[in-house]
């Protein structure tokens, strides 16, 4: 079963918020990792100089964050994880630390209504389609992180340094074996499979105006299918589907039991369920004709108050001290920084990060919440009662 700190956490939250209660002070060695990857050409004394020049912006960081002395996350990872980072990052530097967690589409809501006064400073975990929303709005901050030279690739951060990725997690079909089994009915083998009245009443998903989850299922179909072939489906779709759950993990925390036969979602929040949870029923499917991913993101908000505090928890999610935290709570994941240690149990499953589609991150960018609005017109008098957000 899965540890029950969070849930005991979340229960002492005040306002909605909490401290994490770690009162340990930082070693002077226990700062995350700031090497810069040198080209081989380049002089001896600039190979030096560069890690020696990094080190000391860190460390100015690091003094500037302590100075201010405290830090608000809004998380949109799995609770577990999301306190375990935050409980780390205040052992490691003495900085008092409060989170919330709210799905990506309440945080996205929560700073378009602050406007630019936002009650956070930080945002961590949860796809990057409502991280790029907030962008094209003005509403995070650019920041040009150290440990961002640890990233796998490019398309793991946002050009303009609004967003660094964390992991990258792969979208999905979750089944219970044994209720398919006592209906007669196959596993879906692929998206339009799905849309089998066989499945009338058997598929959750989450919800398009609070998940980032679901904005990545509207993306993925009209990228695949085109824009109004794309929307057709996700109209289809719903005729069939039960339940839209508030948070991208929703349906995969509901398929063990049998409440929920197919769920939609990330199939890392399978392996939760099967490893921690104990549900050997539960059966992971990757679309046949392909399916897209998330990359799992962190940002700064735009007139935080603690712009300090928000560099170094930058410099520290881009990590090993914070992403290796993922698998140790639950969370599986994969990482997308060279130096940190993929979760095994992953590729256990058959998991490949990179058999996924070539997502169009800059399609997303532009036109997320125009998809999200055309798929809510589409569906009409149904979106009125059916995709709540209280």
């Amino acid at each position: 079963m899965k540890k029950k700190l969070a849930l005991v956490l979340a229960g002492l939250m005040t306002l909605g918020l909490m401290g994490c209660g770690s009162q340990s002070q930082p070693a002077a060695t226990e700062t995350p990792a700031a090497e810069t990857k040198t080209e081989e050409t380049a002089p001896a004394e600039t190979q030096a100089e560069a890690p020696a020049e990094e080190a000391a912006g860190l460390d100015a960081i690091i003094e500037a964050a302590k100075a201010e002395g405290e830090l608000i996350v809004y998380g949109s990872c799995e609770e577990e994880y999301l306190a375990a980072a935050c409980e780390h990052f205040q052992e490691l530097y003495g900085i008092k630390v409060q989170y919330q967690r709210l799905s990506t589409g309440e945080v996205q809501s929560k700073i378009e209504e602050e406007n630019g006064n936002p009650s956070g400073d930080v945002w961590f975990g949860g796809t990057t389609d409502p991280y790029n929303v907030a962008a094209s709005e003005g509403l995070l901050e650019p920041y040009e992180a150290q440990n961002a030279s640890h990233l796998l690739s490019d398309k793991y951060r946002d050009a303009q340094g609004q967003w660094y990725g964390i992991y990258k997690g792969i979208l999905g079909f979750m089944v219970n074996k044994d209720e398919l089994s006592r209906m007669g009915i196959d596993e879906p083998a692929d998206w339009k499979d799905l849309l089998d009245e066989k499945y009338k009443g058997l598929i959750w998903l989450s919800n398009y105006n609070t998940a980032g989850t679901a904005k990545l299922v509207i993306n993925t179909m009209i990228q695949k299918y085109g824009h109004d072939e794309g929307i057709q489906y996700l109209v289809d779709l719903d005729k069939n589907i039960e339940v839209y759950t508030k948070s991208g993990s929703g349906p995969s925390k509901n398929v063990g039991t049998g409440e929920c036969v197919v769920g939609i979602g990330f199939l890392h929040d399978g392996i939760t369920q099967i490893v921690d949870n104990g549900y050997g029923n539960v059966g992971l499917i990757i679309p046949s004709s392909g399916t897209s991913f998330e990359v799992g993101a962190t940002a700064i908000f735009k007139g935080c108050a603690h712009p300090n505090a928000a560099k170094l928890w930058i410099e520290y999610a881009l990590s090993p001290d914070c992403v290796e935290l993922a698998a140790q709570n639950g969370s599986y994941q994969f990482l997308v920084i060279d130096n940190a240690k993929q979760p095994e149990v992953a590729a256990e499953f058959g998991l490949d990060p990179e058999n996924v589609m070539d997502y169009d991150f800059e399609d997303a960018k532009q036109n997320t919440t125009t998809y999200v609005e055309e798929v809510m017109t589409a569906l009409g008098s149904a979106a009125d009662d059916r995709f709540k957000t209280e």
